[in-house]
Order: C-alpha cells, then structure tokens, then sequence
C-alpha cells in the first residue's frame, strides 16, 4: 500500500493492524494523527483505484479496509465490517460478545466463519458473534432462574415483624 498511497509512506495514515488469509480475504486497521486526512479514503482512493490495484496485485483478494480506535468496542465493531454491530460487550480475558441485528449475523460471521476469524487476528480479541434476538432469549432464562426458587428477602410493613415475633413466643409460652 506504501507505494499506491502517499500518505502511508508519508505517515499521514498508519496501518495498525493487519489480518490475513491468502488468496481470498485481507482486513486492515488504519489510523491517522493528523487532522483533515480521511484513512479509509486515502487507502481506497478516488473511485477505489488504490485498493483496487492493490487487490489485482493479490490475484483478486478482497480486502477490508477499517478505521482503527483506541475504544476497543469502537474497534471490534469496525472490525466487524461490512456487519453493521449493535453494541459490543467487553468480557475478561480478552473476550468480547458483538450483538448484532439478525440480519446482520451471517454478514458479521462470514463464510465459514472468516468474517469473524479475521477481526479476531485483526483486534487480538476472542469475539463471539451473537444476535440481539439471541441475546435476549439467553438472558431471559438466567432471570427466571435466579428468582426461581426462595426470596432472598422480603419486604414486610414496618413493625409487624416484631408483632408477629412476640405473637410466636407468647404461643410457646403457653404450651
């Protein structure tokens, strides 16, 4: 890309990260710290000339072309692309779940799973791709069953748990 876009070998535009299949599928993170310079449009270039020479000199290999952020929600849901992502949920050790609208899950998984397999290198991120629709009927469940069961407490009137104390102990008495 250094020599079909000026900017990179200028520095203008920084290729961050680079996720790679041969032969059939590249993703590239680029960023930019200079104000006024689009990254994506400087890499595709007018009517995508610079990509698309680019793309001829890998035999045909389709190429994605995202911007980078230092939000790594921001980041993963880019990475995603062309999916369009919901939201995005940060998990420990470096896993995200990327919820997205039922139509967009086969668009975010990709063909046997090169969609996602590619922006996982491209982030350095475990993602697991899920649909709202999904999400939603997986939470639901977990609700039910944690107010399944014994209360953990209750909520009675102020001074009738005393009343009813003293009651028990009078009944004991009396036996």
């Amino acid at each position: 890309f250094e020599l079909e876009a000026p900017e990179v070998s200028a520095k203008q535009v920084i290729i961050k990260s680079i996720a790679r299949e041969p032969g059939s599928r590249t993703k590239i993170a680029v960023a930019t710290n200079e104000e006024g310079v689009d990254p994506i449009g400087s890499m595709v270039g007018q009517r995508g000339t610079r990509v698309l020479a680019v793309i001829n000199e890998l035999g045909g290999e389709k190429i994605d072309i995202i911007e980078w952020s230092d939000k790594v929600e921001e980041y993963i849901s880019n990475s995603l692309s062309p999916a369009k992502v919901a939201e995005v949920k940060i998990m420990p050790k470096n896993k995200a779940v990327a919820l997205v609208p039922e139509d967009q899950l086969s668009l975010a998984i990709g063909k046997k799973g090169q969609n996602v397999r590619l922006a996982a290198k491209l982030t350095g991120w475990k993602i697991d791709v899920r649909s709202l629709e999904q999400a939603k009927k997986e939470e639901e469940p977990a609700f039910a069953k944690a107010s399944a069961g014994k209360p953990v407490s209750t909520a009675t009137p102020a001074g009738k748990e005393e009343k009813k104390k003293t009651k028990e102990k009078r009944v004991k008495k009396k036996k």
